[in-house]
């Protein structure tokens, strides 16, 4: 479930648009490749990408997606090789993606011992996420993600209560809030729940963030200096890549302090 760009077909640079922004320095329509994007499915300014405007790139993780489309869905062969199959695997890649982080949640839960009367279902939504990442490309394209997302989602939610409540006391709940730009350094949100939360520019400087469950916490240029997220749940390697951060930040194990910060 990590990004193996050497094995894609550089799918993130074409089946994906972008539009022209803080994170994008062009616009770029759906299954149009990224005039970056060289013969051997390579990004021709991958060192420079932020100093060129494209910070969007250095922020998104397919959570291993393209390299199970690339060699396993489609066996290997590529969009330039066999045309007739790029709008098939355009159309894949991004209900690949979302199978291939469920599947990175449910892992992250049955690593927690806490999370243990929950086990048992999350052992059958991975046996059937896996399963369907090794369908054929007809049968992905045609799968009801949303649908999907919402099953698995009972499990997560229930994982995360269970991580909270470690947390003595009442715990905060800010599930689904409008935070952006929100003013929290120093904030104490040991065990808070920040599913969904907009924090896009929040000031989360030396805030204490541990046990916090922040499935799709919005993180984008949020200031996550000297904060302390260990122990914190489903918080995935894209949300730390689009905050800010520096060598004071405490990050869960399983992620890598971004080179930019």
């Amino acid at each position: 479930m990590h990004s193996d760009c050497a094995s894609c077909f550089g799918l993130c640079c074409v089946a994906l648009p972008f539009a022209r922004s803080a994170d994008f320095a062009v616009d770029k329509p759906a299954g149009r490749p990224c005039s970056n994007l060289d013969a051997g499915f390579r990004c021709g300014i991958h060192a420079r990408l932020r100093q060129e405007g494209y910070q969007g790139c250095t922020v998104f993780d397919c959570f291993g997606a393209g390299q199970k489309v690339s060699q396993i869905t489609f066996g290997g062969t590529d969009w330039r090789q066999a045309p007739a199959t790029a709008p098939r695997m355009f159309a894949v890649f991004p209900v690949m993606r979302q199978l291939h982080e469920l599947l990175w949640y449910v892992t992250e839960a049955l690593d927690l011992a806490v999370a243990r009367p929950v086990h048992q279902r999350l052992r059958r939504e991975r046996a059937r996420l896996e399963e369907l990442t090794r369908g054929d490309a007809d049968a992905l394209a045609a799968l009801d993600v949303n649908a999907l997302r919402g099953e698995v989602n009972t499990a997560l939610v229930r994982v995360g209560e269970l991580v909270r409540a470690q947390v003595p006391g009442l715990t905060r709940d800010h599930r689904g809030a409008d935070l952006m730009g929100a003013r929290l350094a120093g904030a104490d949100l040991r065990g808070a729940s920040l599913r969904g939360a907009l924090l896009v520019a929040a000031d989360l400087s030396n805030a204490d963030l541990r046990m916090a469950d922040l499935i799709g916490a919005d993180l984008r240029d949020a200031d996550l200096g000297g904060a302390d997220l260990t122990g914190s749940v489903f918080l995935t390697q894209a949300q730390v890549n689009a905050a800010r951060g520096d060598a004071a930040t405490r990050l869960p194990a399983a992620l890598s302090r971004p080179a930019h910060w």
